[in-house]
């Protein structure tokens, strides 16, 4: 990563960004801003995309496209195509996916599991995706009849979902001073499994969701909502 983190410094020399906004500042400072080695790579990689898609010359738009046509973020991979991508037939639960009481997933989690003070307490608390030891990959807090959802996942582990978005709507937002994305609208998402092997078996059509990282866990805010009201649900997370 420190060749990387040359070149991004060499290539924020050259930003020329068109008014309004200026955010060539803003870049500079978050490249030169001392991070966590663990979290540097996220940050690098994010800024990376952001700038290949929203600031390079026109010369360089197939680059930004190429490298935007694939992410890595917060335990989600995330893949657009100028095509709408729907699933077909009936989805399956995550794997060994089960309902539980809150302080129970607790308990049977290596992560803690926050709550955003904006939904409260959670209608339906589920857990999935045990290891050996027993131990859940996921717990899932419900709201609204199961048509809101939050996602929780350790962020160091490997990617657990994959969506496949059609068109535009994937966009860089910031959680709490944060990196985060935001896809505005139906997308496909299948589960990925502990091997990285996609469960196709899991697919279904996702709503709009804001994928962020808080302390190293990963979550997901799934509903029908706008980008400011999810924003504004993940900044409350208790």
């Amino acid at each position: 990563m420190d060749d990387l983190e040359r070149e991004l410094r060499d290539l924020s020399a050259w930003l020329r960004t068109p008014e309004p906004p200026d955010v060539t500042a803003r870049v500079r400072a978050r490249l030169a801003a001392p991070v966590r080695r663990r979290r540097r790579w996220r940050y690098l990689v994010a800024v990376l995309v952001a700038l290949l898609v929203a600031l390079l010359p026109p010369g360089r738009a197939a680059l930004a496209d190429a490298v935007a046509g694939l992410l890595r973020f917060a335990g989600t991979i995330i893949e657009t195509s100028p095509e709408p991508v729907l699933p077909t037939g009936t989805p399956s639960p995550l794997p060994s996916q089960r309902p539980t009481a809150l302080h129970e997933a607790q308990r049977q989690v290596r992560f803690p599991i926050r709550l955003p003070a904006k939904l409260g307490p959670p209608e339906q608390v589920l857990i999935a995706d045990p290891d050996g030891t027993g131990s859940f990959r996921v717990a899932t807090l419900l709201y609204r009849g199961g048509a809101l959802r939050v996602d929780a996942y350790d962020g160091g582990l490997d990617p657990a979902f994959h969506k496949q978005v059609g068109g535009p709507g994937v966009e860089w937002v910031e959680v709490d001073g944060d990196f985060a994305v935001w896809i505005g609208g139906p997308h496909a998402l299948a589960y990925v499994d502990r091997t990285g092997t996609v469960r196709v078996e899991t697919a279904r059509l996702a709503a709009s969701t804001l994928i962020w990282q808080r302390a190293g866990v990963s979550y997901r805010l799934e509903g029908d909502f706008t980008k400011a009201e999810a924003i504004e649900i993940a900044n409350s997370l208790d």
